[in-house]
């Protein structure tokens, strides 16, 4: 990833996070978001992860609230989200007006990165709240 792509990126994701709700700007306060190019090697073989072809856009990492007790309180919680994967999962920075991907017949662009930034911290600030893929999916956010 280019500086002035890795730039171009992180403007769009603070208008992202700018226009979220309160109630998510205090949750943020709770779980870092951190802003990454990829996942790290170590972190893919982590999470199981052998194909280079994988898509991931983001990873919370701790113990979600709903598995926390008096024996395990407190967790370092971390969202990381990764530049690249979100790009790619968007579609890439151009729009193409052929591909059947969106409802309107467009994928990729800004517009779209934008779309991908928001779900993946909402799909992310979930998993810190205990809420699996099939919650997250039945909400919109997988």
């Amino acid at each position: 990833m280019t500086r002035s792509e890795r730039e171009r990126f992180d403007a769009i994701f603070e208008e992202v996070l700018a226009a979220l709700p309160e109630g998510i700007h205090r949750l943020i306060e709770e779980v870092p978001l951190v802003l990454e190019d990829r996942p790290s090697r170590e972190l893919l073989r982590e999470l199981g992860i052998e194909d280079d072809d994988e898509i991931l856009c983001g990873v919370h990492t701790g113990v979600p609230l709903t598995d926390r007790s008096v024996e395990r309180p407190d967790a370092s919680d971390v969202v990381q989200l990764f530049r690249e994967g979100i790009i790619d999962m968007a579609g890439g920075w151009e729009e193409d007006e052929n591909e059947d991907e969106d409802e309107d017949g467009a994928f990729g662009g800004v517009d779209r990165i934008r779309e991908e930034i928001r779900i993946t911290i909402l799909h992310e600030l979930g998993h810190h709240f205990g809420l699996d893929e099939d919650d997250l999916d039945r909400l919109g956010y997988a």
